[in-house]
């Protein structure tokens, strides 16, 4: 058999097996925390934009229908929306602030900016804060009654 070379077998070793099940248990064990701050993120956006339409909306309302709109945000049962309407729910992992005429409401109190039909507002400010500290304020002007958005940093 000297001409021959030896043939070696087909298959996986034992140490080879180890090593992916190794490999994929460390996956497995990723995979949830990556989904919870995909989770949060998603949260998070949904949460800023949602407000900021909403707030936008009131504004369009009030000037069109003729009437004062206001926009509320509960923060006790962390809720807002339109006064009048279903108030949306918001995410736990979120944390909101909010002044309304330079006066930071108290964390279980409830806030309005009302829209009135000239265009302009009562005025205030919304930040919407993820877990790290970043976040969103939302910043209604009272002349004008624009919102507007502008990035919080640590």
């Amino acid at each position: 058999m000297a001409g021959f070379p030896l043939r070696r077998e087909q298959g996986f070793t034992l140490v080879e097996l180890l090593v992916v099940f190794a490999i994929m248990a460390l996956v497995a064990g990723l995979v949830p925390l990556a989904y919870e701050r995909m989770r949060d993120g998603s949260q998070y956006r949904d949460a800023v934009r949602t407000m900021f339409s909403q707030m936008r909306l009131a504004r369009s309302l009030a000037i069109s229908g003729g009437r004062d709109v206001s926009f509320v945000v509960d923060m006790g049962r962390r809720r807002y929306g339109l006064d009048g309407e279903p108030l949306k729910t918001l995410p736990e992992s979120l944390l909101v602030r909010a002044t309304v005429a330079d006066r930071e409401i108290a964390s279980q109190g409830v806030m309005s900016i009302r829209f009135l039909p000239s265009g302009g507002a009562t005025g205030g400010s919304v930040e919407i804060l993820r877990a790290p500290g970043v976040g969103t304020r939302l910043r209604v002007d009272w002349l004008s009654g624009r919102t507007t958005q502008e990035a919080l940093l640590p």
